[in-house]
């Protein structure tokens, strides 16, 4: 006995200071989770369609069958005034060109005559006439030729702004005089006036013209 109660003795402090240990450890609480607050409206989704008619899941729409179209052409212009549209279109572009070309005389002021141009005969007593032309336009080169009775009296003329010419003694009858265009300059038409005056100083004849390259005018002096 008195050696077992200095071992008890001996324990006991032992004992007491682990339970006082375990007493100061903590211990932890295991958390719970909290549900989250959830709207109480769902959104609304499509609905899969369940009929497709491919293995992708897409609606592919059938073609139509059993449909009869209408096998004459579609034409834009009427088929009982011309069979082919193309002279229906030929036409209303030379209509066009027509009224941009203008008539005849506005065609001849721009472009200049393309004919002939006859200024008429005229009767005189006189021994001579003067003949004298001139550019009534914008000096631009124009030249000229210049007959009597088909005989070339001058074969290149510069016509300028100033009148110049030639006197011509008259033969009894026709007299004709020619003035041909050689060219139209650089604006075209060849524009010229001219003038036939007599040894009085009576003036005959005047004129204007306007030719294409080429062409000429002429007028008839008759002495009686």
């Amino acid at each position: 006995m008195r050696l077992i109660l200095p071992i008890l003795l001996m324990i006991l402090p032992f004992f007491a200071t682990a339970q006082i240990d375990s007493k100061s450890k903590s211990f932890s609480i295991p958390a719970t989770e909290v549900p989250k607050e959830t709207p109480d409206v769902k959104p609304i989704l499509p609905k899969p369609d369940t009929k497709t008619n491919n293995n992708l899941g897409v609606n592919i729409p059938k073609p139509l069958i059993d449909m009869e179209f209408d096998k004459k052409e579609i034409s834009m212009f009427p088929e009982e005034e011309f069979g082919n549209p193309g002279e229906l279109y030929m036409d209303k572009i030379n209509k066009s060109l027509d009224d941009i070309r203008g008539t005849k005389e506005e065609r001849e002021l721009r472009n200049g005559s393309t004919t002939d141009q006859y200024f008429g005969d005229f009767k005189s007593t006189s021994k001579k006439v003067n003949v004298v032309y001139r550019d009534h336009g914008y000096t631009d080169g124009d030249l000229i030729q210049v007959k009597v009775n088909d005989d070339i009296i001058h074969p290149r003329v510069y016509l300028t702004g100033r009148f110049k010419g030639f006197t011509l003694e008259l033969k009894p009858g026709f007299n004709k005089i020619d003035f041909l265009a050689l060219n139209q300059g650089e604006s075209g038409p060849n524009t010229a006036e001219f003038k036939v005056i007599d040894d009085q100083g009576v003036v005959v004849t005047h004129n204007r013209w306007n030719l294409a390259t080429g062409v000429k005018a002429t007028v008839i002096v008759v002495k009686e």
